[in-house]
């Protein structure tokens, strides 16, 4: 299995690589985000410079001269890793670059562990499909995150309690979801009865980031207020999900078919497709009470729920990146045609969306 996942790992990077070079001779560049014009600084070519795009300039950033007014909506440990390795390489982009994809190819040979290996493959190949999974090899937290979630998930089932309880603080210094990983430790705790204290492991990550925020700017949630500071139509009051449906209905009856009309669309189509196909997990794990399967399930129904609180399904389509029991209920379809065609329907959105991306088209 090794061999095949270093295989599709290496075809899955030559071809994001070959879309992010070839782009500009089809789509006009865009750039519509602050300070693009500092990517020259790093000396490398637009299909290198492209992967760090929106968010991931902030990134940079950061590492290189700490926070900025509302730059605190960015979790700090990526660019604490970005800003500790330019001792070593002296180029903060090659650095986040290498820390991303690095963190993502161990964390698809841990994750091949934890999988049943009839199905490993194709939940590797749609992993590795999705529309947004060029995200795990860009300046983002996704590749980090990725590492560190499924590492959580392996130290868990082997009851390596102080390993889960170090990776899971790291993980919620990484992302904001990461403290929903209380939900499988919770369940792993209702089934073994072990090692209670490791259960509030996601919030320390979570509460040393909050610390810092209240004696840095006043506000340990400063976090979320900065969060409509970088647009998407982000609201700081809790919005629920049938508000945040309806808006959208109300965006397809009646904006003009332009660029931002298709990307709502998409967000739209990806949030319902993950959102049924969880339901229907849901339901079949319940029926044969397959307890590891069903926190995994909520971890991923938290996971996509928790941005849209904020009023939109803007990024959905990368956060859904984490919702894992999706794929696995995909690589679980016993046609393979069916999920033949899946698999290109997504390769075809993800060459799309990474080419808009590397122009400078904010896609998610």
């Amino acid at each position: 299995m090794n061999k095949k996942i270093i295989l599709l790992f290496i075809v899955w990077r030559v071809l994001d690589f070959l879309v992010t070079y070839l782009a500009p001779f089809f789509i006009s560049y865009l750039g519509f985000f602050p300070y693009k014009e500092l990517l020259a600084d790093f000396n490398l070519p637009h299909w290198l410079n492209s992967l760090a795009n929106f968010d991931g300039i902030h990134y940079l950033l950061i590492a290189r001269q700490g926070y900025s007014q509302w730059e605190q909506a960015f979790f700090p440990l990526y660019p604490l890793l970005i800003k500790l390795l330019t001792f070593v390489v002296n180029n903060g982009l090659i650095v986040s670059l290498l820390i991303s994809n690095i963190a993502f190819l161990i964390g698809l040979f841990i994750l091949s562990r934890l999988i049943d290996k009839k199905h490993a493959f194709w939940f590797l190949v749609f992993i590795l499909v999705f529309p947004t999974s060029f995200f795990f090899g860009a300046v983002y937290t996704e590749g980090l995150f990725f590492l560190l979630f499924v590492s959580t998930l392996y130290f868990l089932k082997k009851q390596k309690y102080l390993l889960t309880s170090l990776v899971v603080t790291l993980a919620s210094l990484t992302k904001l979801i990461g403290v929903f990983l209380i939900i499988p430790i919770f369940f792993h705790w209702i089934k073994k009865r072990k090692s209670f204290a490791t259960i509030a492991a996601p919030l320390v990550g979570l509460g040393i980031y909050c610390i810092y925020l209240f004696k840095t700017t006043g506000d340990p949630f400063f976090f979320l207020t900065s969060q409509p500071i970088f647009g998407a139509n982000r609201s700081t009051s809790l919005i629920f999900l049938p508000q945040v449906v309806w808006r959208y209905i109300k965006i397809f009856i009646t904006a003009a078919h332009n660029f931002q009309y298709f990307i709502s669309l998409l967000e739209f189509s990806i949030f319902m497709l993950v959102f049924v196909i969880l339901a229907f997990d849901l339901l079949k794990n319940f029926k044969i009470r397959n307890v590891e399967r069903l926190s995994l399930n909520l971890f991923s129904f938290a996971n996509l729920i928790l941005p849209t609180l904020t009023g939109t399904f803007s990024s959905v389509p990368r956060y859904a990146l984490f919702s894992l029991s999706f794929f696995l209920y995909l690589a679980e379809i016993r046609n393979k045609w069916a999920k033949m065609i899946i698999a290109l329907v997504f390769l075809i959105l993800h060459v799309v969306l990474l080419g808009f991306f590397s122009q400078g088209y904010f896609i998610s």
